[in-house]
């Protein structure tokens, strides 16, 4: 008689095979994978060199360092237990310098030459900075006197972080105190700013302004597409530039040679000659409209920003595109160019700022802590740091990284312009007042538009009810 199989389910089946595989293997559950003795040696040699490789050629004191560790230690799981440093010196402590010369230009000989050992309080303020271990070995080796303990070629040794010497009967007590937090310092006061001039002269918005290197004149730039040199003791008039066909939305003064340079919403950029009053070169090459520029402090480059989402860096003279700035998201609103890496920062919509590398023509930090559109950086005239602005904060950032360094809190409307001066005095314009205007010349418009309508319905019952 054939016995029948009994039928299970998947699951059943399914539940069982684990159940083996689980019996098969948990003995060797709770168990590491077994060392392997001579990659252990490779390893801790390799470590030993590259940590340590430093100070392995100085001398050594050997009383009472060497651990005593068995041969056959082993550890809880078995494996046996090697020192750090196998085949060297269990402890490597310096007990003094390299013979070094007392000047320069003085020739090492033995006449010439010093070495100067650590002192007994040079020691004892040491150890306040030393591991335990490292405290009991030194307490334990015999220091000889002499002066303190220079490293040949480095300062003398400060007291260790956080440590505070007080000295009484002859002998140095060494206490550690808490590191006192970084504070921000307290600005200078200031008189407050009052207006000393207002200049007219255009016929629409000022989008842009740039002062002469030599304090001279200044020169704006305007919706109503032209260029105005002004005197800037006098504040009278010297000269207007046409030639733009679109609001001219960027001007700058080089520092090298005569020119002005000018960018505008019609896609051009130009390059003036102030000699002659005429435009001398043009930038072909941007999509859209461009929003900014800026000239490099030491070689003649110029950097434009466009609304294509790019940013161009071009040779002033060939008039050749050298590299195209690619990687924003959005419209590329504000530019500046300085001398140490990075070389380039641009702000954008995309409420992004990126850092870039002016030779590879990359982008090397990309800023993200915005929530809102970027519309201005101003970088700081003597500190390696710069500010940028958005309607959600102002933000100060350090370079070359771009680490954040704080916010600047105040405004609620679209920053469009950051400035600072040497002293650190940073002065920032929103469109707040310009919004006001518009809306009250809004809210006037739609009062005349309803008192027409009254007017026109009067006009209507009246004709209605005329017999």
């Amino acid at each position: 008689m054939v016995e029948e199989v009994q039928k299970h389910s998947v699951h059943t089946l399914v539940f069982r095979s684990l159940k083996r595989t689980h019996d098969m293997f948990v003995a060797d559950n709770g168990k590491p994978v077994p060392l392997d003795e001579e990659s252990h040696k490779r390893k801790m040699a390799i470590k030993l060199r590259n940590e340590y490789g430093p100070v392995l050629h100085m001398p050594t004191s050997k009383e009472n360092l060497k651990e005593k560790v068995p041969q056959n230690a082993s550890d809880s799981y078995g494996h046996k237990q090697y020192p750090a440093n196998q085949g060297q010196e269990v402890e490597y402590l310096v007990t003094g310098t390299h013979p070094y010369p007392p000047g320069p230009g003085v020739a090492l000989t033995a006449d010439t030459k010093i070495q100067r050992m650590p002192s007994e309080s040079a020691a004892q303020s040491l150890a306040v900075a030393l591991p335990a271990s490292q405290a009991r070995a030194d307490a334990n080796r015999p220091v000889p006197a002499g002066g303190e303990y220079r490293h040949p070629g480095a300062p003398d040794r400060a007291q260790p972080a956080g440590a505070v010497v007080m000295e009484g009967s002859n002998a140095k007590n060494s206490a550690l105190m808490a590191k006192k937090a970084p504070t921000m310092p307290k600005p200078q006061w200031h008189p407050p700013w009052k207006l000393y001039r207002v200049i007219s002269g255009h016929l629409g918005w000022v989008r842009c302004i740039a002062v002469e290197p030599g304090n001279q004149w200044f020169v704006t730039g305007s919706a109503d597409r032209t260029i105005k040199i002004w005197d800037l003791a006098s504040g009278k008039l010297k000269l207007s530039l046409t030639g733009h066909i679109s609001t001219v939305r960027g001007v700058i003064v080089s520092t090298r040679s005569p020119y002005l340079f000018s960018c505008g919403e019609d896609k051009q950029v130009k390059c003036w000659d102030l000699e002659y009053n005429k435009v001398i070169r043009h930038y072909h090459g941007h999509l859209s409209a461009v929003y900014g520029l800026d000239l490099h402090p030491t070689i003649d480059v110029l950097v434009t920003c466009s609304r294509d989402s790019t940013a161009r860096i071009w040779d002033v003279r060939t008039k050749a595109s050298v590299h195209t700035l690619s990687g924003h998201t959005n419209a590329v609103a504000t530019v500046r160019c300085q001398a140490a890496e990075p070389q380039i920062i641009t702000g954008s919509h995309d409420t992004t700022i990126r850092l870039w590398d002016l030779v590879a023509g990359k982008t090397r930090v990309t800023l993200t802590n915005h929530k809102k559109s970027v519309r201005a950086v101003v970088l700081h005239p003597r500190h390696y740091t710069f500010a940028s602005g958005s309607p959600d904060n102002i933000k100060q950032w350090k370079f070359p990284d771009g680490s954040f360094i704080q916010n600047l809190s105040g405004h609620n409307a679209i920053i469009n312009t950051l400035t600072v001066n040497s002293d650190g005095v940073l002065v920032s314009g929103d469109r707040r007042n310009s919004s006001s205007q518009l809306e009250a010349r809004n809210y006037q418009e739609k009062e005349i538009l309803m008192c027409s309508l009254w007017l026109q319905f009067l006009f209507f019952c009246f004709f209605l009810a005329w017999p």
